[in-house]
């Protein structure tokens, strides 16, 4: 980037601002540069596969990991939060400063309750602000500034004793806003300035000298109506008006008879008729006149007391972020106590050890069963990369994603799903988990997935955090193996980062004999014969078998498919050659470099095919049965 780019670039957005908005951008008070190197990079896929802000099936908030943990009581907190999940902390300190907060927050569930209730009176102070600076508030908006203003005292009051959380607490609470905002404004502020009613009763004594001449012309008002009833003797004569018609007598049509000579018909309608006298003109001039210099000098007002408050936007910008923080760090400690998360530790090594770690999206969901906790050991020296074996709905995935969103909690600042973490920082998260096309670019299933492999191994450095799952999958199955096998060599000798590496490829198993540094793991299952029973917690080792034709059961498959595959798998076995019956020896030892040669294919899916109807299988049942097929080979 040549130098002074961001400079350009900035000036560029300020400009592209005030075209737009017409005028000078003066709620723009400052350009933060983003240092790559404060923040854990995490690209979009990652985003995706976590489903950080949004799900990956329906796009929405409920269901992701923000849908749990955002309980913030405002506005500018929910987005606060949001930044804060989008650029994860590196520096150690800086996480320890957020950590000491949640934690003193937990411990004092007084101080927690009085903050979340005082911060429930405080409005989007930072939208606000933004439009105070521009100079389009409305005066509603000047009035929720002002109770906001006021509730700070209360927000502060319940952890200014909490040490902890000095770091977090606002220099200045705009207190001069705050009594100029209460002396001008009434209680009541209308929608819009136009309305009138502005400014409080006696603070402007020329205004208020306006106020009692408009009131005095309108008791003469009343006081002529009531003249009026009495000369003519038509006790049903009234005094009203309308915007285009300005003051005007008003007679029913039964008392027409009764209108005195000196009246002047304004107006015809079908039951009444309207008149104008002399009197009734004088006393609407003066009116008028008196109403119209009160709007004016209201609208006066009121526009210098939204430019004196546009003088301190800036202050209320940096109160509206420390509000924020606290905001946040208060939902961090309430998630923490409403799901049992626990204070991880951070340091500048290169381990990872979760003990008991939990999902917790996927634990807050369920109802009818527990679930299972899972420890990961990582390391990028002694045991850098796990690769981990079992079958389909097993939990392998959760069990990666669950590592990646521990991760990501601690370096966020906030309390982990785990009974102990240790944490050497990420620089890095990855994550390569499910299948998508991406029709819109005309790229299939495998060529997204390769695109996206390839990125992780251009990008990840030795600090970072690698999960993968299922890589070379969408492709012919030993196209697919060579393409796992190597990606896993490529993470465990040249990149050298903590990484796991979920695959139904259990030849791939054999690099832990051939690679110091990479572990074999698998999900526990709990087989009976003809059922299996999965018990979704880590062993070490690879799986023996992958349990294709169980699954495809379970998923649904008609029952004469699944025994018709049983039937064929045990044929397939009793007649392949004696190193295919044992997939970890497939390929035996294979040096850096060299592709091994795959045996002979046979075609084992024929009579399988031809028994299974595609038009009796749901979408799941289908891709199940890809899945149960393809192991068949």
């Amino acid at each position: 980037v040549p130098e002074g780019a961001e400079i350009v670039a900035a000036g560029v957005l300020v400009a592209y601002g005030q075209k737009t908005t017409g005028g000078p951008l003066r709620n723009v008070h400052a350009v933060r540069p983003y240092a790559p190197g404060a923040y854990v990079v995490i690209d979009d896929t990652t985003r995706r596969n976590l489903e950080i802000a949004r799900t990956v099936m329906g796009e929405r908030k409920k269901g992701s990991l923000l849908g749990l943990v955002d309980l913030t009581c405002t506005a500018m907190g929910g987005r606060r939060l949001r930044e804060w999940f989008a650029f994860p902390l590196l520096d150690v300190a800086r996480i320890d400063q957020r950590q000491d907060a949640v934690a003193a927050l937990i411990d004092e569930s007084p101080a927690r309750e009085g903050l979340t209730a005082s911060l429930r009176e405080v409005a989007d102070i930072e939208r606000i602000g933004a439009r105070v600076g521009q100079g389009t508030a409305t005066p509603r908006e000047l009035g929720l500034l002002r109770r906001s203003l006021a509730a700070v005292p209360g927000v502060l009051g319940p952890v200014a004793p909490l040490h902890a959380l000095r770091a977090f607490l606002p220099d200045d609470v705009c207190a001069d806003v705050l009594q100029d905002l209460q002396h001008w404004l009434v209680d009541d502020p209308p929608l819009t300035s136009g309305d009138g009613g502005l400014i409080r009763p006696g603070a402007d004594p020329i205004l208020e000298d306006l106020v009692r001449r408009a009131a005095g012309g309108l008791g003469a008002i009343r006081d002529l109506e009531k003249r009026e009833q009495d000369a003519t003797g038509i006790t049903s004569l009234k005094i009203r008006s309308t915007g285009p018609q300005g003051w005007y007598i008003e007679i029913t049509r039964a008392n027409l008879h009764k209108v005195p000579s000196h009246y002047v018909r304004r107006q015809t309608l079908t039951n009444n008729e309207r008149y104008i006298i002399p009197e009734l003109k004088e006393i609407e001039e003066d009116l008028a006149t008196a109403q119209e210099r009160q709007r004016r000098l209201e609208a006066e007002r009121f526009t210098e007391l939204r430019e004196r408050t546009a003088s301190a936007s800036a202050r209320l910008l940096a109160l509206a972020r420390r509000l924020a923080d606290l905001d946040v760090l208060c939902a961090l400690a309430e998630v923490a106590v409403r799901y049992r998360f626990v204070r991880p530790t951070l340091d500048e090594t290169l381990s990872l050890e979760i003990v008991a770690g939990r999902h917790p999206v996927v634990e807050a969901s369920l109802t009818d069963e527990r679930f299972v906790p899972n420890d990961v050991v990582l390391d990028a020296d002694a045991r850098r990369l796990i690769v981990l074996t079992g079958p389909n709905m097993a939990g392998k995935s959760t069990v990666l994603r669950q590592t990646a969103i521990i991760a990501l909690l601690a370096q966020v600042g906030s309390h982990v799903p785990a009974d102990r973490v240790r944490l050497g920082v990420v620089d890095r998260i990855f994550t390569r988990v499910g299948a998508s096309d991406d029709l819109a670019s005309g790229r299939s299933t495998f060529m997204v997935e390769m695109a996206e492999t390839a990125a992780i191994l251009k990008h990840a450095t030795r600090r970072s955090l690698v999960l993968l799952d299922e890589i070379g999958r969408g492709t012919s199955t030993y196209d697919g193996l060579a393409i796992a096998w190597a990606v896993a060599e490529d993470l465990a000798r040249r990149v050298s980062c903590r990484a796991m590496f979920a695959t139904h490829y259990h030849e791939l198993c054999e690099l832990a004999e051939q690679i110091e540094g990479i572990a074999n793991q698998s999900v526990a299952v709990h087989d009976t014969g003809d059922r299996v029973v999965f018990l979704r917690t880590l062993r070490e080792g690879g799986a023996s078998r992958s349990y294709g034709i169980q699954c495809a059961r379970l998923a649904g498959l008609p029952a004469p498919v699944v025994e018709r595959a049983r039937a064929l798998l045990t044929k397939f076995e009793r007649h392949a050659p004696r190193n295919e019956r044992h997939q970890l020896s497939l390929f035996g030892a294979i040096p850096p470099g060299e592709v091994p040669a795959p045996p002979v294919q046979e075609d084992p899916v024929r009579d399988l095919l031809r028994a299974t109807d595609p038009d009796g299988l749901t979408p799941k049942q289908a891709h199940e049965a890809l899945y149960a097929l393809r192991r068949l080979l």
